[in-house]
Protein backbone atom coordinates (compact mmCIF):
# COMPACT_ATOMS: atom_id res chain seq x y z
CA UNK A 1 0.00 0.00 0.00
CA UNK A 2 1.68 3.71 -1.30
CA UNK A 3 1.32 6.35 1.04
CA UNK A 4 1.95 9.89 1.12
CA UNK A 5 4.95 11.49 2.98
CA UNK A 6 4.11 14.92 3.91
CA UNK A 7 6.42 17.99 5.01
CA UNK A 8 5.87 20.46 8.21
CA UNK A 9 3.72 22.71 6.01
CA UNK A 10 1.57 19.40 5.17
CA UNK A 11 2.74 19.30 1.50
CA UNK A 12 3.60 16.00 0.20
CA UNK A 13 7.46 14.95 -0.57
CA UNK A 14 6.95 11.38 -1.51
CA UNK A 15 5.55 8.32 -0.95
CA UNK A 16 6.23 5.39 1.17
CA UNK A 17 5.17 1.63 0.72
CA UNK A 18 3.55 0.22 4.07
CA UNK A 19 4.62 -3.71 4.33
CA UNK A 20 1.95 -5.99 4.01
CA UNK A 21 1.45 -6.98 8.15
CA UNK A 22 -0.06 -3.55 8.25
CA UNK A 23 -1.40 -2.25 4.94
CA UNK A 24 -3.85 -6.07 5.21
CA UNK A 25 -5.10 -8.36 7.42
CA UNK A 26 -8.16 -7.90 9.90
CA UNK A 27 -8.86 -5.20 11.99
CA UNK A 28 -9.26 -8.18 15.21
CA UNK A 29 -11.17 -5.64 17.30
CA UNK A 30 -12.00 -8.27 19.87
CA UNK A 31 -8.72 -7.65 21.05
CA UNK A 32 -8.99 -4.06 21.99
CA UNK A 33 -10.67 -4.67 24.81
CA UNK A 34 -8.21 -7.17 26.33
CA UNK A 35 -5.27 -5.24 25.71
CA UNK A 36 -6.92 -1.83 26.98
CA UNK A 37 -7.92 -3.64 30.14
CA UNK A 38 -4.56 -5.12 31.04
CA UNK A 39 -3.37 -1.64 30.22
CA UNK A 40 -5.95 0.63 32.69
CA UNK A 41 -5.39 -2.42 35.53
CA UNK A 42 -1.31 -2.18 34.87
CA UNK A 43 -1.72 2.22 35.59
CA UNK A 44 -4.00 1.46 38.97
CA UNK A 45 -2.04 2.57 42.09
CA UNK A 46 -3.54 -0.15 44.15
CA UNK A 47 -2.44 2.02 47.52
CA UNK A 48 -6.38 1.93 48.50
CA UNK A 49 -5.57 0.86 52.73
CA UNK A 50 -8.06 0.20 55.35
CA UNK A 51 -7.30 -0.51 58.91
CA UNK A 52 -8.37 -4.03 60.65
CA UNK A 53 -9.28 -3.93 64.55
CA UNK A 54 -5.95 -5.27 65.11
CA UNK A 55 -4.43 -2.14 63.76
CA UNK A 56 -6.32 0.36 64.85
CA UNK A 57 -4.59 2.47 67.87
CA UNK A 58 -6.44 1.95 71.43
CA UNK A 59 -8.75 -0.54 72.73
CA UNK A 60 -6.39 -2.65 74.55
CA UNK A 61 -8.53 -2.89 77.67
CA UNK A 62 -11.67 -4.26 77.95
CA UNK A 63 -14.34 -1.87 78.29
CA UNK A 64 -16.31 -3.44 81.45
CA UNK A 65 -16.35 -6.45 82.76
CA UNK A 66 -17.87 -9.85 81.13
CA UNK A 67 -20.79 -10.34 83.62
CA UNK A 68 -22.77 -8.53 85.92
CA UNK A 69 -23.65 -5.13 84.01
CA UNK A 70 -26.32 -6.14 82.01
CA UNK A 71 -24.92 -4.55 79.33
CA UNK A 72 -23.63 -6.98 76.15
CA UNK A 73 -20.53 -8.52 76.18
CA UNK A 74 -17.40 -6.38 74.69
CA UNK A 75 -13.79 -6.90 74.33
CA UNK A 76 -12.41 -3.70 72.89
CA UNK A 77 -13.23 -0.34 71.96
CA UNK A 78 -12.25 -1.17 68.25
CA UNK A 79 -14.44 -3.85 67.35
CA UNK A 80 -15.76 -3.08 63.82
CA UNK A 81 -19.43 -2.46 65.70
CA UNK A 82 -17.73 0.15 67.78
CA UNK A 83 -17.35 3.92 66.06
CA UNK A 84 -14.09 4.37 65.28
CA UNK A 85 -13.58 0.51 65.00
CA UNK A 86 -11.84 -1.32 62.84
CA UNK A 87 -13.03 -2.34 59.18
CA UNK A 88 -13.42 -5.88 58.04
CA UNK A 89 -12.76 -6.99 54.66
CA UNK A 90 -11.70 -3.18 54.12
CA UNK A 91 -9.16 -2.83 50.98
CA UNK A 92 -5.44 -3.40 50.88
CA UNK A 93 -2.54 -2.33 49.30
CA UNK A 94 -1.91 -4.84 46.37
CA UNK A 95 -0.96 -5.00 42.54
CA UNK A 96 -3.41 -5.22 39.86
CA UNK A 97 -1.02 -5.39 37.04
CA UNK A 98 -1.09 -8.88 34.46
CA UNK A 99 0.77 -9.49 31.26
CA UNK A 100 -1.14 -10.80 28.11
CA UNK A 101 1.04 -13.14 25.83
CA UNK A 102 3.06 -11.50 23.73
CA UNK A 103 1.43 -12.49 20.55
CA UNK A 104 -1.65 -11.10 21.58
CA UNK A 105 -0.12 -7.52 22.39
CA UNK A 106 1.44 -7.72 18.63
CA UNK A 107 -1.70 -8.43 17.13
CA UNK A 108 -3.63 -5.99 19.10
CA UNK A 109 -0.78 -3.45 17.81
CA UNK A 110 -0.99 -3.85 14.47
CA UNK A 111 -5.02 -4.38 14.49
CA UNK A 112 -4.81 -0.84 16.02
CA UNK A 113 -2.72 0.45 13.27
CA UNK A 114 -4.43 -1.18 10.72
CA UNK A 115 -7.84 0.69 11.98
CA UNK A 116 -6.61 4.20 11.53
CA UNK A 117 -4.65 3.32 7.69
CA UNK A 118 -8.11 1.70 6.49
CA UNK A 119 -9.62 5.24 8.22
CA UNK A 120 -7.29 7.25 6.31
CA UNK A 121 -5.93 8.58 9.56
CA UNK A 122 -2.27 8.10 9.21
CA UNK A 123 -0.63 10.60 8.69
CA UNK A 124 3.04 10.24 7.92
CA UNK A 125 5.97 12.93 7.92
CA UNK A 126 9.36 13.44 6.37
CA UNK A 127 10.04 15.10 9.95
CA UNK A 128 8.39 17.57 12.60
CA UNK A 129 10.90 19.58 13.81
CA UNK A 130 9.93 23.10 15.02
CA UNK A 131 12.16 26.02 15.93
CA UNK A 132 11.19 26.70 19.39
CA UNK A 133 9.27 24.94 22.28
CA UNK A 134 6.15 27.26 21.34
CA UNK A 135 3.09 25.22 21.10
CA UNK A 136 1.89 27.82 18.62
CA UNK A 137 4.29 26.18 16.15
CA UNK A 138 3.21 23.04 17.09
CA UNK A 139 -0.65 23.61 16.30
CA UNK A 140 0.17 25.14 13.08
CA UNK A 141 2.02 22.22 11.71
CA UNK A 142 -1.27 20.14 12.74
CA UNK A 143 -3.18 22.18 11.96
CA UNK A 144 -2.02 22.06 8.34
CA UNK A 145 -2.79 18.95 8.08
CA UNK A 146 -6.48 19.58 9.81
CA UNK A 147 -5.54 17.86 12.31
CA UNK A 148 -8.05 18.46 15.31
CA UNK A 149 -7.16 15.13 17.45
CA UNK A 150 -3.79 13.30 17.08
CA UNK A 151 -1.32 10.69 18.91
CA UNK A 152 2.34 11.73 17.85
CA UNK A 153 4.56 9.05 17.34
CA UNK A 154 8.77 10.42 16.74
CA UNK A 155 11.83 8.72 16.62
CA UNK A 156 13.95 9.54 19.53
CA UNK A 157 14.04 12.85 21.45
CA UNK A 158 12.57 16.28 19.82
CA UNK A 159 12.90 18.79 22.89
CA UNK A 160 11.39 21.35 21.33
CA UNK A 161 8.05 19.42 19.99
CA UNK A 162 8.10 17.76 23.44
CA UNK A 163 7.57 21.30 25.51
CA UNK A 164 5.08 22.43 22.40
CA UNK A 165 2.89 19.42 22.80
CA UNK A 166 2.88 18.50 26.63
CA UNK A 167 0.52 21.42 27.48
CA UNK A 168 -2.42 20.82 24.46
CA UNK A 169 -4.81 18.01 25.94
CA UNK A 170 -5.83 16.51 22.15
CA UNK A 171 -2.47 15.60 20.99
CA UNK A 172 0.01 13.72 22.81
CA UNK A 173 3.51 12.84 21.58
CA UNK A 174 5.41 9.51 22.58
CA UNK A 175 8.52 7.29 21.06
CA UNK A 176 8.17 4.68 18.86
CA UNK A 177 9.05 2.52 21.74
CA UNK A 178 6.16 3.58 23.41
CA UNK A 179 3.52 3.33 20.88
CA UNK A 180 0.47 0.87 22.31
CA UNK A 181 -3.28 0.21 21.74
CA UNK A 182 -4.77 2.47 24.20
CA UNK A 183 -2.71 5.72 23.16
CA UNK A 184 -3.79 4.61 19.31
CA UNK A 185 -7.45 4.01 19.74
CA UNK A 186 -7.50 7.30 22.37
CA UNK A 187 -6.57 9.78 19.34
CA UNK A 188 -8.82 10.58 16.18
CA UNK A 189 -5.62 10.37 14.01
CA UNK A 190 -2.10 8.98 13.68
CA UNK A 191 0.83 11.21 13.35
CA UNK A 192 4.11 9.24 12.74
CA UNK A 193 7.34 10.33 11.44
CA UNK A 194 9.31 8.27 8.88
CA UNK A 195 11.88 7.10 10.81
CA UNK A 196 9.46 5.78 13.84
CA UNK A 197 7.07 4.32 11.01
CA UNK A 198 10.21 2.28 10.04
CA UNK A 199 10.80 1.05 13.61
CA UNK A 200 7.37 0.41 14.21
CA UNK A 201 6.94 -1.88 10.86
CA UNK A 202 10.28 -3.91 12.39
CA UNK A 203 8.67 -4.50 15.92
CA UNK A 204 5.00 -5.94 14.29
CA UNK A 205 7.07 -8.21 11.41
Amino acid sequence: MIIEVLNKNGSKVSDINLNDELSGGEVKEHLFYEVVKMQMANRRAGTASTKTKGEVSGGGIKPWKQKGTGRARSGSTRSPVWRHGGTVFGPHPRDYSYKLPKKVMKEALKSALRLKIQDGRLKVYEALDIDAPKSKLALEVLRAAKLTSALIVIDGRNRNLELAIRNLKDYKLISAGGINVYDILNYENLVITRGALEKVEAFVQ
